[in-house]
């Protein structure tokens, strides 16, 4: 079992481009990965990677190997799959990516209650609003919100989610309220913007009766992080383009009034995605059931306190 978890450790280092990144991804220390490492180089009686303080590059031979050990860990894990299939007590890892907002509020909670259900499945969260390729990076199960792009992934629609646009009473008292479109850009409100390396969202969608109207809109703020930007709605410094249930309590309460009601950002799709060979993973499949509906769930709860609110 050790040279098998050394496989392992080889196979996430080559996949990550770091010891430390591959040994906290599979729960031992940097120590360790780097030791498991020099243990199967030795077995195998040459070097893996050309390692300096800056970059770990494999080398020929550690190419090669990694195309062999690749597909003794996809077979190893078959197989445990196919016993769990038979014993009916899948267990296991799996690997769940969500974006930042998505699994603080919605896909965190909800882990504690399929482990309850499932003791033996160990759910490993990673929370990132930065792109991230799902099959470079191992990731079983990934929940989004938004724009979806990738077509080599399957995708289960979890709900619709109703976005809106707010800001703060102080913000407004001190600006204005645009009425229109038109006024949120002719008066150049501060728009408050996420954005991050590679990241598409540097304009707003908003409805109207003739149709969808992309806006390139501006402000003084922008984050990678979509928590830091209700934050700086809520203090006063500009407006938000938000997922409602991740603001209901803030408008439910007057903190953020919402804005050109007449007019709403498009609703944002809220989906599973997977590739296609996990799917055939039980334990994998009955995360995905488990959470598609609870989800769902969750997210109509979160919208409850704003029912008698407009927006």
């Amino acid at each position: 079992m050790s040279y098998l978890n050394n496989i392992r450790i080889f196979v996430r280092a080559m996949e990550l481009g770091n010891f430390s990144t591959a040994g906290r991804d599979l729960r031992v220390t940097p120590a360790v990965a780097s030791h498991r490492i020099k243990e199967l180089e030795k077995h195998l009686g040459v070097r893996l990677f050309n390692r300096t303080t800056r970059k770990l590059t494999p080398t020929e031979q550690g190419r090669i190997f990694y195309e062999g050990a690749i597909k003794i860990i996809e077979a190893v894990d078959a197989a445990e799959i196919a016993v769990a299939e038979i014993s009916g007590k899948p267990k296991g890892s799996i690997r769940v990516l969500a974006q930042l907002g998505l699994g603080k509020r919605i896909i965190s909670p909800l882990i504690p209650l399929f482990n309850d259900i499932y003791p033996e499945i160990e759910v490993r969260l990673r929370l990132w609003d930065r792109p991230v390729d799902i099959t470079e990076e191992s990731i079983d199960v990934a929940f989004k919100l938004g724009l979806i792009e990738d077509s080599n992934l399957r995708m289960r629609g979890v709900a619709d989610c109703q976005r809106v646009l707010c800001a703060a009473p102080d913000y407004l008292e001190k600006y204005g309220t645009p009425d229109t479109i038109d006024e949120l850009i002719d008066k150049q409100h501060h728009c408050l913007l996420l954005r991050f390396p590679g990241s598409k969202e540097y304009y707003w969608t908003l409805t109207t009766p003739d149709g969808s109207r992309k806006l390139e809109v501006r402000g003084p703020y922008d984050s990678d992080d979509g928590d830091v930007l209700t934050a700086w709605a809520l203090s006063g410094r500009g407006i938000v383009n938000k997922p409602v249930f991740e603001v209901a309590d803030h408008l439910a309460s007057g903190d953020l009034v919402a804005i050109l009601t007449d007019n709403p950002p498009l609703p944002a799709k809220f989906a599973c995605l997977y590739p296609h060979k996990r799917f055939q993973d039980a334990k994998v499949r009955l995360f995905i059931d488990f959470m598609s509906e609870n989800c769902k769930r969750k997210v109509s709860e979160m919208m409850q306190p704003i029912e008698n609110v407009p927006i």
